[in-house]
C-alpha cells in the first residue's frame, strides 16, 4: 500500500503489526497507534510541537540517573502511575488501598528492631508510629516484612542529601506474633518533587504546583497475601486536595495525634510535646488463578 495520509495511514500501521507473535504485544502495539494516531488528529499537531515533544522527552532520558528518574516523576504528574496501580491492585473488600510507590524507595533498607528509632542525625517532632499487621479474615499477620520510609522535616529524603552517610528515616521492620510493629520517628513534612529538570518544565507551563502533602510510605509484604506499597497522610495538609501526583485517598489519610510530655505506649518519657499515629494495615489474600477449562 502506497500513498498514506491522514485518513489511511492509522490503518496501515496498525496492520504492519497483524504477525506480531506476542499477543500481548500486538494488543499493545495496536492500541498505542491507534490512540497515538488519534491524539494527533485531535490536537492537529503541528510539526514545530512534534520536533519539540521529541526534545523534551530526549532531555527527560538524559536527566535520569541511578538516583533520579525523570520518567518516573513524568508518569505521576501526569496520573498515569496511579492509574496504572488502580488497575494492578484491585485488592478484596476492606483491604487497605494501595497507591504510588513514588521515586525515592530504596531497596534492601536496613532492618531495625521492634520499637527502634530510626530518626538518626534528624531533628524534628517525635513520631511514634504502633500499627498492625491483619489479613482480610482480620487475623493478625506474623513476621510480615514492613519497610518504611518518609521526609524529613524540610521535606527532603535521605536520599537527596548526598552529606548523610547513613539511611536515615527509612527501615524494614517484621510484624511479631501479634502482627504489630512499632517504632520512632520524626514527623514528615510537605514537600515538592523535583522540579529542576523537565517535569518542572512541565508543571510551570501549565501553572501547576510540585507539592506532595506530608505521608509516610510503607511496603509490606506477607507470604499468601498481595504486596501493599502505600502511603499514610497526615490530616490536615494544605496540600491533600492538589498532590502532584493524584496519590491521595480519603481511607489513608490519618490523625497523627498531638500528645503532651510524658510517658509513651512504650514506657519512653517523653520531655517535649510529640505525636502518635496509630494504624492497621489490612491486606488481601493473593487470589487462587483459575486454571483453564479442561478440553
Amino acid at each position: 500500500m502506497r500513498d498514506f495520509d491522514e485518513n489511511n495511514i492509522t490503518a496501515a500501521v496498525i496492520d504492519r503489526y497483524q504477525n506480531t507473535p506476542d499477543p500481548r504485544l500486538k494488543k499493545i502495539m495496536t492500541s498505542l497507534v491507534q490512540h497515538l494516531h488519534d491524539f494527533v488528529r485531535d490536537v492537529e499537531l503541528t510539526e514545530a510541537e512534534w520536533t519539540h515533544a521529541i526534545d523534551y522527552l530526549t532531555r527527560t532520558g538524559k536527566l535520569c540517573t541511578d538516583k533520579r528518574q525523570e520518567f518516573i516523576l513524568l508518569s505521576d504528574t501526569l496520573g498515569v502511575s496511579m492509574l496504572v496501580d488502580a488497575i494492578n491492585h484491585r485488592f478484596a473488600e476492606g483491604a487497605t488501598e494501595s497507591t504510588v510507590m513514588g521515586p525515592f524507595y530504596v531497596q534492601n533498607p536496613p532492618e531495625a528492631a521492634f520499637g527502634a528509632d530510626i530518626r538518626g542525625e534528624a531533628k524534628g517532632e517525635p513520631l511514634y508510629i504502633d500499627g498492625s499487621i491483619l489479613s482480610e479474615d482480620g487475623k493478625p499477620v506474623a513476621n510480615a516484612i514492613v519497610d518504611v520510609w518518609h521526609s524529613d522535616a524540610e521535606g527532603f529524603y535521605d536520599v537527596q542529601l548526598p552529606e548523610l552517610e547513613e539511611p536515615t528515616l527509612r527501615a524494614r521492620f517484621h510484624s511479631d506474633a501479634q502482627g504489630r510493629f512499632r517504632f520512632w520517628t520524626i514527623m514528615p513534612r510537605y514537600y515538592p518533587i523535583p522540579y529542576d529538570g523537565t517535569v518542572g518544565d512541565m508543571l510551570k507551563a501549565s501553572a501547576r504546583h510540585p507539592y506532595r502533602p506530608a505521608h509516610v510510605h510503607f511496603m509490606i509484604i506477607a507470604g499468601g497475601h498481595e504486596t501493599l506499597v502505600t502511603h499514610v497522610f497526615v490530616d490536615g495538609d494544605q496540600y491533600l486536595d492538589s498532590d502532584a501526583v493524584f496519590a491521595v485517598k480519603n481511607s489513608l489519610i490519618r490523625d497523627f495525634t498531638r500528645e503532651a510530655p510524658g510517658i509513651a505506649p512504650d514506657g519512653k518519657k517523653i520531655d517535649t510535646p510529640w505525636r502518635k499515629l496509630q494504624t492497621n494495615f489490612v491486606l488481601s489474600k493473593v487470589m487462587a488463578k483459575k486454571s483453564a477449562p479442561a478440553a
